[in-house]
């Protein structure tokens, strides 16, 4: 263990980086690391006190201490950049999320993904990439999704094998164990921005134009009912969060989400979230429960997290009957196909019948269809503002408004197109009389 240790530490001179990346994973710097955090939870049993309660400069003394009776024991030469990063990945293990938590530090880093043990990518810009960490093995990685659950009273483990559950932070994380993961535990983690992005950061980047978003902003203000359509990680809880940021401090505000992720800057927000059932099958508290228990709460708007299930009926009841402006995001890869899904979703919910009534209900409730994608280069876009203005017939009629043109395809790349001068719903936007008024300037 020595001679591998050193042997790698030989090198960090020329490439620090490089050394420390491929000493992270050698199995002798990992049972290293492991018997040094073993001295230290022994150290602190010692003096009666736990990593919970202890301070962060008594837990680094430990640590320093532990690490400087470990190598005399073993023999290791170890210099001051091998110290270092022993220290700092031994107290990640004490007080922190071990391996993750340099990802989950990194503002630069959207998503992290763990595919079982010894594997670890993250998203950084819109692109996969793997990183030179890892666990000890299988069970480092359960006892880190453990400490991951246990505080918001989640569980994971053979009878119930995937979890949604969240950070202290914010961030949304999901985990599947075997059985159902054949290849050990999976967790995927979806950061939580610390500053929210603003709409000007949406022009900025590309996101969107600025004829998107001062149209966009004037619908919010003028209480339209907004649904966001787009596919997984395609930034629609990010988008619903800068949109509601045009809501009127006044109003009361309820959100309804499976793992609390909006960073409402209003001061009358209420959050609510859903409860996955226990081991005997009750107590669950779903999407659908809380819309319903949300309209006898004195809301102004409702806003939901995601619509994916029966409470798509008391969604559109809510949007239908005295709370406008209220909105809600939606799997669905252009905003036709999310009436498609809407439909059957409210057959879910035991809202049957036929079918034009269905769609006189719903296009009766929504007004402003957004769609997001991510694009082959890994960019986030509004690719679509549209109004849905009532029925053709049978058929949803769709006032298209603005658009992205990708050119040349599967690039990433194009152009933000106007396509109508004036809205249908240009007489209920507030000092926006048509669209090119809408789109006169920074909101």
């Amino acid at each position: 263990m020595a001679g591998l240790i050193n042997n790698v530490g030989a090198r960090a001179a020329a490439d620090p980086e490089l050394a420390a990346a491929e000493l992270r994973t050698t199995d002798g710097y990992q049972r290293t690391k492991f018997a040094i955090f073993n001295l230290v939870l022994e150290q602190l049993e010692a003096l009666g006190i736990t990593a919970e309660t202890a301070s962060r400069p008594m837990i680094r003394d430990g640590i320093e201490q532990a690490i400087t009776r470990f190598a005399a024991k073993e023999g290791l030469a170890l210099n001051a950049a091998e110290r270092s990063l022993l220290a700092t990945e031994v107290q990640n293990e004490v007080v922190g999320l071990g391996p993750l938590e340099p990802l989950l530090k990194d503002p630069t880093i959207d998503d992290v993904i763990v595919n079982g043990p010894f594997r670890i990518y993250i998203e950084r810009a819109g692109q996969l990439s793997a990183v030179p960490l890892r666990f000890r093995d299988t069970a480092h990685l359960m006892n880190i999704i453990q400490r991951i659950v246990s505080p918001i009273g989640r569980r994971v483990d053979e009878a119930t094998p995937y979890v949604d559950a969240r950070l202290p932070d914010g961030s949304r994380v999901n985990v599947v164990i075997p059985p159902i993961a054949i290849d050990g535990p999976m967790v995927s983690i979806r950061k939580f921005r610390v500053q929210a992005m603003g709409g000007q950061d949406y022009v900025r980047l590309g996101s969107m134009s600025q004829e998107m978003l001062s149209f966009l902003a004037a619908a919010v203000r003028s209480r339209l009912n907004i649904l966001i359509c787009g596919g997984t990680g395609s930034g629609k809880t990010t988008l619903l969060n800068m949109l509601s940021s045009y809501i009127e401090e006044k109003e009361r505000l309820i959100t309804i989400e499976d793992a609390a992720e909006l960073q409402l800057r209003q001061s009358h927000v209420v959050r609510l979230e859903t409860r996955p059932p226990n081991l005997d099958g009750s107590r669950e508290v779903t999407a659908r429960d809380l819309v319903r228990n949300a309209l006898r709460m004195r809301p102004d708007r409702i806003i939901l997290g995601e619509v994916r299930g029966a409470e798509a009926v008391e969604m559109l009841q809510a949007m239908s009957t005295g709370h406008d402006g209220s909105m809600a995001t939606m799997h669905a890869n252009t905003s036709r196909d999310a009436f498609g899904r809407l439909e059957m979703l409210l057959g879910f919910g035991g809202l049957t019948g036929d079918p034009k009534t269905l769609r006189r209900y719903i296009a009766n409730s929504v007004q402003i269809m957004v769609q997001v994608n991510r694009m082959a280069n890994g960019k986030r876009r509004v690719t679509s503002v549209s109004e849905l203005t009532g029925l053709e017939g049978d058929s949803y009629s769709l006032n298209q408004l603005l658009t992205f043109v990708e050119q040349p395809p599967q690039s990433g790349l194009g152009e933000f197109r106007v396509h109508s001068a004036r809205p249908f719903y240009a007489h209920r936007l507030v000092g926006a009389p048509d669209l090119r008024a809408a789109m006169g300037g920074a909101p």
